[in-house]
């Protein structure tokens, strides 16, 4: 070997620790980047000559390079934050990005909303979640999550589920007048029902034994809310008749009168499914859930409908499976959708391309996308951010023991108070 080319090996270990220098200083420039991971100099040693050829040994080095900077792709620290939109990966998985530049995947969840109403990181990419329908059921369509529309329509009655029990010790009464309803009945009780422009409506529901285990009940609304009755008077709107079987469980149901005509201009003849349960004759059930006749008193054990006002969104959040949900003034949640990750089978060999974000790359494989939790992803933490992995301590070790590498006869640092004076020592 020549002396230039000795000196050529000697210069390339100060280009190898310097371009090391440089991924140790990258690594503390990033300690408080969100989701950032840490990142190591690997070196390979150079051969330029077998003096004994294949026999081994009596080997001449060239030198050093740097083989590789390798991302460590291990779990940062999840610190809680007050903020809605903020998400952690705790675990194996990116969150998925796009935009003009294409696809692109991150660990840094400190998301907010934009003026159009996307879910985006801090650099404007815009998050991506599976959808969900019109009722908020979540759908295997992935797409940008946005923020819901203001108001979201109104929506007419359809569904009236009841429980109640009819107290089996009443005496059969007189037939049911409509003029005088709670003379006529053993047992009243009301519930809401919404038209098709959301307004609320009372609905009494009359009970009027007829005969053992037999009962007609009738739905009435205030004369003045529907079309073509009078003010101050009872409108007959909906009416049945429940059975029971002789240990007080329900056998029939039936609905004998249905259409409501509401004033307003609402939709005329709304149908209304009254449900007192599951019917042991009528649905062939077994009615182990419902209405039912017992000797106790007569009681509204529970009710439900699916009509609602229309609304505007009071708030929004995510919850631990990703699920962003609204909550709407009129009381109702709805889910919007559900952020989705990427996992891949290298992630050390994914591409940085700036800004906390990376994309795939040959050696990184292609992702699996999909929910988090599932084949292999990690799981979410809402109102949560994942720290850097930059450990400060260990780097600025590192930072120094590859500056003093450079130089003849130094000292291996062992003590803290050594530490704290060699960076006292660089910044001067």
């Amino acid at each position: 070997m020549s002396i230039l080319s000795s000196l050529f090996t000697g210069v390339s270990g100060l280009a190898a620790q310097g371009e090391a220098l440089g991924v140790v200083g990258d690594n503390i420039a990033n300690a408080n980047t969100t989701g950032f991971k840490n990142s190591r100099a690997e070196f390979n040693d150079i051969i330029s000559k077998n003096l004994k050829g294949i026999l081994g040994g009596n080997q001449i080095g060239r030198g050093v390079k740097l083989q590789a900077v390798n991302p460590i792709m291990s779990q940062g620290n999840i610190d809680a934050t007050e903020k809605a939109t903020d998400l952690a990966v705790s675990g194996d998985g990116f969150f998925v990005l796009h935009s003009s530049d294409g696809e692109s995947f991150t660990r840094d969840g400190s998301f907010h909303f934009d003026k159009e109403g996307f879910l985006v990181t801090n650099d404007n990419q815009r998050v991506q979640g599976y959808q969900a329908d019109e009722r908020g059921k979540i759908i295997s369509e992935i797409g940008d999550i946005a923020f819901p529309k203001a108001i979201i329509p109104a929506r007419a009655t359809k569904e009236l589920n009841l429980v109640v029990n009819l107290d089996s010790r009443a005496e059969v009464g007189k037939p049911f007048d409509i003029k005088e309803p709670h003379d006529s009945s053993q047992f009243s009780t009301g519930v809401e029902v919404y038209d098709s422009q959301g307004t609320k409506h009372l609905v009494t529901l009359f009970f009027n034994k007829v005969a053992d285990r037999q009962w007609d009940w009738h739905g009435l609304v205030a004369g003045k809310e529907i079309v073509g009755a009078k003010e101050g008077e009872w409108a007959d709107v909906i009416d049945g008749h429940v059975g029971f079987t002789v240990d007080g469980k329900l056998d029939t149901k039936v609905i004998t009168k249905n259409g409501l005509n509401f004033m307003g201009g609402a939709m005329p003849g709304q149908q209304v499914k009254v449900d007192f349960g599951d019917a042991i004759t009528t649905d062939k059930g077994k009615a182990l859930k419902g209405t039912t006749q017992y000797g106790k008193e007569s009681d509204l054990l529970s009710w439900n409908q699916d009509g609602a006002s229309a609304g505007n969104v009071n708030n929004l959040s995510f919850n631990d499976d990703g699920v962003l949900s609204a909550l709407y003034s009129n009381g109702e949640t709805r889910d919007l959708a559900q952020v989705v990750l990427a996992r891949f089978e290298n992630s050390e060999g994914m591409f940085k391309v700036g800004s906390n974000r990376m994309k795939e790359s040959k050696e990184s494989g292609t992702p699996s996308i999909g929910r988090p939790g599932g084949a292999g992803r990690g799981k979410l933490y809402a109102k949560s951010l994942e720290r850097s992995t930059v450990d400060l301590a260990m780097e600025f070790v590192n930072l120094i023991q590859n500056q003093r590498g450079f130089q003849a006869n130094a000292k291996t640092i062992t003590t803290t108070d050594e530490l704290l004076q060699e960076v006292i020592n660089l910044k001067r």
